[in-house]
């Protein structure tokens, strides 16, 4: 496990950090107001208890952030990665299963978005290449607005042995492609799926299409090239939650 540190910033980044009891958050960089507000927030349990508090102006913590052009809020943490479970481990004796895989996705904010719909949806892990995955990423940790702490995240040293690894035990892939030959909502959804998707310039690289099932499609305007890849992921997120509340 990687226990070397990195700093995230923003109210929700920082504070999902030090209400989970699995991260270890060695320091914050608070303003007086931003530490009033903690409290107000968890009026019932101090989630500042045993962390080192340090008071800084919103001036002295934009040193934190004015690299990666975001806004702190006045909230700073310097804290350690997730111990991230082990996506074999992780399936053993499970049902209806739904991850999300991305192939050559980069981007950090587009990332962290994802996340962000991931969790909304209940959607069950991420899984991503280990050297595309920014994990000290502030932009990441300020798009996913704190669901970094509740998305189990598999990162894997090669997309397509995994995706062939799922599909003997019983994954169905489902590649999203602009040429799918069906509406992602002519699927029923049942068992357990993988959804891939692959970069928006570039999309899924053609050798990793091999280890695909299907390939479905979102439909939209026909006037419009295409949707940013967090949009087009929470659309799927939030239509086949619903569909499993309804089963």
């Amino acid at each position: 496990m990687n226990k070397r540190s990195f700093f995230i910033a923003g109210q929700h980044a920082v504070i999902e950090a030090l209400k989970n009891p699995n991260r270890k958050v060695i320091r914050v960089f608070l303003t007086e107001d931003s530490k009033k507000n903690i409290h107000k927030k968890n009026p019932k349990k101090n989630i500042l208890k045993d962390v080192k508090i340090y008071f800084k102006s919103k001036k002295e913590l934009d040193k934190y952030t004015s690299k990666d052009q975001i806004m702190h809020g006045g909230y700073v943490a310097e804290v350690e990665h997730l111990e991230q479970p082990v996506l074999k481990e992780f399936i053993k004796g499970k049902k209806n299963l739904t991850f999300i895989c991305i192939d050559e996705v980069t981007d950090p904010r587009n990332i962290g978005s994802l996340i962000r719909s991931a969790v909304c949806f209940n959607i069950d892990g991420l899984i991503i290449k280990d050297r595309h995955f920014p994990s000290d990423s502030k932009l990441m940790y300020k798009a996913a607005s704190g669901c970094i702490e509740h998305l189990n995240i598999f990162e894997v040293a090669n997309i397509n042995s995994t995706l062939k690894n799922l599909r003997e035990k019983n994954f169905w892939v489902y590649g999203f492609d602009t040429v799918g030959t069906k509406n992602f909502t002519e699927i029923k959804w049942e068992g357990n799926n993988i959804l891939l998707f692959g970069s928006e310039g570039f999309g899924m690289r053609k050798h990793t299409k091999k280890y695909t099932d299907y390939f479905v499609r979102i439909d939209i305007n026909k006037n419009v090239e295409s949707l940013n890849i967090s949009n087009s992921a929470a659309i799927v997120f939030h239509h086949i939650n619903y569909l499993k509340k309804l089963s």
